[in-house]
């Protein structure tokens, strides 16, 4: 058996035909081997009939549809659920589905951990290891999918886990087009969503690939304080990526680019950061989540009462800007927004820290 082998899960079908092509089979194989794995869920290619025998040998000898399985599962009231999935390395990512009424949304991660460092995030707090590869992104997929079972279906898939999804580019580029793909999971564009701390070259990259929905990590109006906040601002300033959002959704036809805002007690939430945000997103196609602030231990912010946030959400409504409060799901069991964190064992944060910094200046 070959000491290494290909993880045919990260490849998308023109990939997969690629990889036929190379073994002189007929490109009809890849589609065939896609029917098995996410119409059939067959991962095994003794079973899979419609291969002849020395194809099924090969793919043994030389190839895997292994993934990770979850090695903790934890459960909501709100009936939000969370896997901790172990990986080779001993390092743990976190996939967290969240049901409600008429959809289930399945929030997946890109890294183990995150090398953007907000202050205001579990994630960033942990350091960075590596990008996930895309074979370990749909692997969390079809853990959820087959913990879930056929009861709770996933309806719409968001790179809002663990990491930056841009700053793993290609990687995050073929799980989205397995996610698209009809032989794969068939998720509509529109129902799959890249959030991003605002990598500008990579996210005109994205309009001209493969133009999903867009969600923003903006967290604050202006320059001076985005750049404590979002320390990727200090290379791509609100300006620079308000620019990239409008073209990525003129290129795309989006009816609004989604802007996070996550709601910081004392630092981004006075009326007078409102008016500015106002200012900035008005007559656009811009709507605004403001997010109340998910604490974890070691986090020096708090989030802003609800009172306070509700002031701030009618200044913006009265700018005419779509803004809604996001409903906080999944806090009993670590998994709302900002507080997703695994276990990143052993890293060289303060190095990493550094390099970003000199990348940023």
């Amino acid at each position: 058996m070959s000491q290494i082998q290909n993880n045919l899960l990260g490849l998308p079908q023109s990939e997969l035909q690629e990889f036929f092509q190379g073994i002189e089979e007929k490109n009809y194989r890849a589609k065939q081997l896609m029917q098995w794995i996410y119409a059939k869920g067959v991962y095994d290619f003794n079973l899979m009939t419609n291969f002849n025998f020395n194809l099924r040998e090969y793919l043994n000898e030389n190839c895997t549809l292994g993934f990770d399985n979850s090695n903790r599962t934890d459960f909501s009231k709100d009936g939000t659920v969370k896997w901790l999935i172990e990986k080779q390395d001993q390092q743990i990512i976190e996939t967290v589905f969240i049901p409600e009424e008429s959809r289930g949304t399945l929030c997946i991660s890109s890294q183990i951990g995150c090398l953007i460092d907000c202050p205001f995030c579990a994630t960033g707090h942990q350091g960075f290891n590596r990008n996930l590869k895309a074979h370990e992104i749909i692997g969390q997929i079809l853990v959820a999918k087959e913990s879930l079972g056929s009861e709770k279906r996933i309806t719409n898939v968001v790179f809002m886990g663990m990491g930056e999804p841009l700053a793993n580019y290609p990687e995050v580029i073929k799980s989205i087009k397995i996610l698209n793909d009809p032989q794969g999971f068939n998720i509509s564009r529109r129902r799959i969503t890249v959030s991003t701390s605002g990598l500008v070259p990579q996210l005109h990259k994205l309009g001209d690939e493969v133009g999903v929905a867009l969600a923003i990590s903006l967290h604050a109006p202006s320059n001076k304080l985005r750049d404590e906040l979002v320390p990727i601002n200090r290379k791509h300033p609100i300006e620079e990526l308000l620019d990239a959002c409008w073209l990525y959704a003129r290129k795309q036809n989006l009816k609004t680019v989604t802007f996070e805002y996550t709601m910081l007690k004392g630092v981004n939430d006075s009326k007078e950061n409102a008016r500015k945000l106002a200012r900035l997103l008005r007559g656009k196609p811009a709507k605004i989540n403001l997010i109340p602030f998910n604490t974890f231990p070691g986090v020096k912010f708090e989030s802003t009462e609800a009172k306070k946030i509700n002031e701030f959400r009618n200044i913006l409504l009265e700018s005419g800007i779509m803004t809604i409060t996001r409903r906080t799901r999944g806090e009993d069991i670590q998994a709302a927004c900002g507080q997703l964190s695994g276990s990143v064992r052993n890293l060289a944060k303060k190095t990493l820290r550094e390099k970003l910094k000199k990348q940023m200046h």
